[in-house]
């Protein structure tokens, strides 16, 4: 009989641990949804695609960007400073992030629309493998630089505006190096132009794209 009691109370300590682990798989899955998982399995690189949520900042309401500056994925060296005078739109994206692959043609677009009205794009790849990262800028044909950011310290710099680990994740940056306008998640090629046609308009611009009135 004490054998049997002993196989029973083993069965129920099983079943309880099964129990467990389904309650928290599914307390996992339901944790923000659309969790990515970037190279090396590390509970640190795990990140979550954002819902495609968009503000914008009025002038007087406007952060300055932290300063920023690196290396690019092809070794020039590159800084936010650089682009003061230019509105600019800032993606941060990684190889193996499944939006960012399908949020490039948009921000590719839209980049060959509004370049000769000053705007600006910088790519900046987090969490990545540089081979990997470069091979994907030259499959989907990325015509501007980004800066190679392995360890994620530039999403860290702007953990006030989006969180660091939303991926994708876009930001637009006026003229005088301020913070106009956030995408967390992938950008549409609508929301993009609505919230890059105001900034590029606050310096005489027509906003690209479309005749003056």
């Amino acid at each position: 009989m004490s054998c049997d009691r002993t196989g029973m109370r083993r069965h129920s300590v099983f079943a309880h641990a099964v129990a467990a682990a389904a309650v928290l798989a599914v307390l996992t899955g339901c944790a923000g949804g659309g969790e990515t998982e970037a190279a090396g399995n590390n509970e640190d690189e795990r990140f979550i695609e954002g819902d495609g949520s968009s503000s914008s900042f009025a002038p007087e309401e406007r952060e300055p960007a932290p300063e920023v500056s690196g290396e690019t994925l092809d070794g020039d060296q590159v800084s936010l400073a650089d682009y003061q005078g230019d509105v600019l739109v800032m993606n941060i994206w990684a190889s193996w992030c499944g939006p960012c692959r399908g949020e490039k043609p948009v921000l590719g677009e839209v980049y060959e629309e509004y370049q000769d009205d000053g705007l600006e794009f910088l790519g900046v790849n987090i969490k990545d493998d540089r081979t990997a990262a470069k091979a994907f800028a030259k499959n989907y044909e990325v015509e501007y630089p980004s800066l190679y950011d392995q360890p994620g310290n530039v999403p860290q710099a702007f953990r006030e505006t989006v969180p660091p680990k939303a991926i994708p994740s876009t930001l637009v940056i006026d003229r005088e190096g301020r913070i106009a306008a956030r995408v967390i998640g992938p950008a549409t090629y609508n929301q993009l132009t609505e919230l890059v046609e105001p900034v590029l308009d606050e310096e005489g611009g027509n906003g690209g794209g479309s005749d003056p009135a």
